[in-house]
């Protein structure tokens, strides 16, 4: 225990400090187009992955193979680890996420020019819409798209109901889905980080257009796959 606590202890300060760099520079990016801000964001996840690597002795293992066709990824969510991994996981993600994390200074902002779609929950069909059209684009671009279904953070083993946002989504994007499991609960603690291997499981691809009960059971089975 003495060792984990030492290695949280050098982990903390270089991360948090190495992201407060990477958050300027990629705010300072946005000028110069999208090739230097997405430089400099997965950049910054490979210098999160290599903190777990060096610092606390994680390494990240992926078992599968990527789609070759635009889909959305359905990925579990156990911490924070596959929300900043994502840059890293995949290429030029476009992400959903959470609105309150679009009021973070600067960060934010480099998110929105980065790509990223905010959910508000609160603001109906028309913001539905807009959602929408925006991951078309996205899309359409050759870029993945990546949704957390289950809408926060779950315990390691802990089957979760999928938000009943994602099924509209899934229904109006009009894309395949692949599920993607992952174990980083045990390891990446909210204090204590452990560590060990994390493993991403890619699911096998779901097809458009299934019953809304069949397309969240499949991908509920399969991003617990790992539990």
């Amino acid at each position: 225990m003495i060792t984990v606590i030492l290695r949280n202890i050098l982990f903390y300060p270089l991360f948090y400090a190495g992201s407060i760099f990477y958050v300027l520079a990629s705010v300072m990016a946005i000028p110069f187009g999208m090739g230097a801000l997405r430089r400099t964001v997965a950049g910054w996840a490979r210098y999160h992955r290599a903190c777990l690597c060096v610092l606390l002795g994680i390494r990240v293992k992926i078992d599968g193979d990527y789609a070759a066709e635009p889909v959305l990824y359905a990925v579990k969510h156990e911490s924070f680890f596959e929300a900043i991994d994502a840059p890293a996981m995949f290429d030029l993600p476009v992400t959903f996420a959470k609105h309150e994390l679009s009021l973070i200074p600067g960060w934010g902002r480099a998110a929105r020019a980065y790509g990223m779609i905010f959910v508000q929950r609160d603001k109906g069909a028309k913001a539905l819409r807009a959602m929408i059209t925006e991951a078309r684009k996205h899309s359409a671009a050759g870029r993945p798209l990546v949704i957390y279904p289950e809408g926060t953070r779950v315990s390691h083993g802990v089957p979760a109901p999928l938000q009943s946002g994602f099924a509209g989504i899934y229904k109006l994007i009009g894309l395949p889905v692949v599920p993607i499991a992952v174990n980083s609960g045990p390891l990446y603690h909210r204090r204590w980080k452990r560590p060990g291997t994390i493993t991403y499981r890619i699911g096998e691809t779901i097809p458009p257009g299934l019953p809304r009960e069949e397309v969240e059971a499949r991908v509920t089975a399969a991003i617990n796959a790992l539990n």
